[in-house]
């Protein structure tokens, strides 16, 4: 954007009285390459271009979008949003020099937009291969490879100019089997910060060997019976629960409203000593990290809580202020058509230091969740209920049959006492977060851990 074009939007919102205005300017190409049945199916590219204006009064948000890039435009939507505000004291503005980050390393960078969709097929038919070499029983397997280059430049009314280039490259591998009478259905999805480069570091065989083998396992696996029992979870995605649970209601953006359990409890005991959490902006070519936040605060190593101690919340700029706590670079949004609040990045239990066979070892009668799957969270209670992809019975000290159908119901604030061993094989994995301010990448984690009790539902 023009810096005058910019400045005359700032004069526009502060004559109507804003004490802050931004202008966030975004184009993304993105582009996926899907196969199914062994042919492939889809093949989609788009570009998409457009400006957010954000105007703050205290900590009140008006925001409003537009793909009009037209000075006309871009001026009646700040009158629009500020319509029948009190006009304040006129003001000039100057920009600090532009600066331009890159999220992913740039050295290395292959660019989706010059490679074209073509580099992924082989890719997409290796994977399809050799699900199917795995068993007769697989009788669907799905693969894509997406990616997104974004560029954002981003303005405000304090003097902040700032470009920072986007890239996020993910697959995804989706096999069905079937005994003839039912059908399952499990993945493995990672995902990282670059471009084509990425797909060497992921070996389609791989994946698609390790969601055969686990959909076959569990295909013929029994049911667990339900109750109160301890669950060794899993470690990487496991971290799912803690990421729904606990992660959201330690964003400022639940606890400026109090709805969340963990408002008022900074420096109170929320956990045993062997539980710390971070969140971390900063991990090299980590999904979801980020060099600087969608509001141009750089990100950060933010210790949730430590040794069980409830440390720091995640913050944005309003968030932090409402709360009264530094900004921690977590404001994050989908695209220009939303309003940044406070959202995770890297959020996962840290490392501990007790070994795998000691907490199988500890359990009588119990459940361990080797990998979880999706589930539902209400983030003002964190009440959550999460299903078990792979699941085995522990008996007497030792692992048993796979079972399936099994869920982990809970509240989070309440299962967080209950992690009593956590182990030092810390593994992150790739997902999609939906909030108030859209679906962005973040990254779940967790090394594997022991609740000494939670509800598992069963048949």
């Amino acid at each position: 954007m023009n810096p005058s074009v910019a400045v005359k939007i700032f004069e526009a919102g502060r004559s109507a009285g804003a004490d802050f205005v931004e202008i966030f300017e975004e184009e993304t190409r993105s582009s996926s390459l899907g196969l199914k049945d062994s042919k492939i199916e889809t093949a989609t590219a788009g570009t998409e271009y457009g400006i957010g204006i954000r105007l703050l009064y205290g900590t009140e948000v008006l925001y409003g979008f537009t793909s009009d890039d037209s000075e006309e435009a871009l001026l009646k939507l700040v009158r629009t949003l500020a319509f029948g505000r009190i006009a304040a004291a006129a003001k000039s503005f100057e920009f600090a020099p532009q600066k331009r980050v890159a999220d992913y390393n740039a050295s290395a960078f292959e660019d989706p937009r010059v490679l074209g969709q073509a580099v992924k097929q082989d890719f997409l038919f290796a994977a399809d291969k050799a699900a199917r070499q795995v068993s007769e029983k697989v009788v669907q397997v799905s693969a894509n490879v997406t990616d997104c280059c974004t560029t954002i430049n981003l303005m405000n009314s304090e003097g902040l100019n700032l470009a920072m280039d986007r890239a996020r490259l993910r697959v995804n591998v989706t096999v069905t089997a079937s005994d003839g009478t039912e059908r399952l259905t499990t993945h493995e999805s990672p995902g990282a910060l670059g471009g084509y480069e990425l797909l060497e570091s992921y070996s389609p065989e791989a994946l698609a060997r390790s969601s055969a083998e686990r959909v076959v396992r569990m295909l013929d696996a029994g049911y667990i019976k339900g109750g109160q029992m301890p669950v060794v979870m899993g470690n990487g995605f496991g971290g799912v629960i803690f990421h729904e649970a606990c992660g959201h209601p330690l964003e400022t953006e639940a606890v400026r409203r109090n709805a969340s359990p963990f408002c008022g409890k900074l420096g109170e005991a929320i956990g045993q000593p062997c539980l710390t959490a971070i969140d971390d902006g900063t991990l090299d070519g980590v999904w979801g990290s980020l060099k600087c936040d969608d509001e141009g605060t750089p990100t950060q190593r933010t210790v949730l809580i430590e040794n069980g101690i409830l440390k720091n919340y995640m913050s944005d700029r309003v968030g932090a202020t409402e709360v009264g706590v530094p900004l921690t670079g977590s404001a994050r949004r989908e695209s220009y058509k939303y309003a940044p609040v406070s959202r995770m990045r890297n959020t996962f239990i840290a490392p501990g230091k007790d070994s795998f066979d000691s907490m199988i070892a500890s359990m009588d009668y119990g459940l361990y969740a080797a990998r979880m799957a999706g589930g539902s969270v209400n983030p003002a209670t964190g009440e959550f209920n999460f299903a078990v992809d792979e699941g085995y019975v522990v008996r007497n000290g030792k692992i048993c049959e796979p079972v399936r159908g099994a869920t982990l119901i809970g509240k989070g604030h309440e299962i967080m006492p209950r992690i009593s061993m956590v182990g030092s094989d810390l593994e992150l994995a790739a997902g999609i977060c939906g909030a108030s301010s859209g679906h962005v990448p973040v990254t779940v984690g967790q090394p594997t851990i022991k609740v000494d009790q939670i509800l598992v539902g069963g048949r």
